[in-house]
């Protein structure tokens, strides 16, 4: 099982608290009140908002960071992890393209759409069989993991369609489940690389334990 990079690790674990610190700092930063429950993250960043770049760097960091996360994540399948990549690469094409206040952007909500899909398919064409494959790429976890956030993904849409009013909050959590879960694995990843290979320094104490 091939290692992942110090680079790939950073990356994983920069890209929640870029995406969870930009849309607090973003939201303060708004004259009057910000309702998180029904306003969409995209809204901070639209043309026009004060303060826009906050978001709009937010995303963007968040979605390079997933790119480079997929790039550096070895242990998982190459599919996988092409989706991944694809996911930031749309992510970024996302943050490039704002929506204006009020309205909408095709290109804006065709990148969201794409990155979205990817995200959200990546942990199940990700998956090793065989016990030795980290927890986070186990066939059943990868399974699951994707079913979760496509039922997120469900509620997404309910809200946006039927305006219920708890949009901004569908989409935190989505957003916030794609950004955590390439972290899980690469963690579960990192754990099983120490358990398997473990610093010189242990492992000569536990030979010498052992005799």
């Amino acid at each position: 099982m091939r290692k992942i990079p110090w680079w790939g690790v950073v990356s994983a674990v920069i890209a929640p608290f870029a995406l969870i610190g930009g849309w607090t700092v973003a939201a303060d930063l708004q004259p009057g009140h910000f309702d998180a429950i029904s306003q969409s993250i995209s809204s901070l960043a639209a043309y026009g908002v004060p303060d826009r770049w906050v978001m709009t760097t937010a995303l963007f960091v968040v979605s390079a960071c997933n790119l480079v996360t997929g790039l550096g994540l070895r242990p998982a399948a190459l599919y996988g992890r092409a989706l991944l990549a694809v996911g930031g690469v749309f992510g970024i094409l996302v943050a490039l393209n704002p929506q204006p206040i009020g309205g909408g952007s095709l290109r804006h909500e065709v990148a969201a759409g794409i990155s979205c899909a990817a995200m959200t398919a990546w942990p199940l064409f990700a998956r090793r069989p065989g016990p030795r494959a980290p927890a986070g790429l186990q066939p059943i976890v990868g399974l699951w993991a994707t079913i979760t956030i496509s039922v997120i993904v469900v509620w997404y849409c309910v809200e946006l369609i039927s305006g219920a009013g708890m949009l901004g909050l569908a989409e935190r959590v989505l957003t916030g489940a794609q950004t955590v879960w390439p972290l899980a694995v690469v963690f579960t990843a990192v754990f099983a690389g120490l358990r398997r290979y473990p610093v010189p320094e242990r492992a000569a104490a536990a030979e010498h334990s052992s005799r």
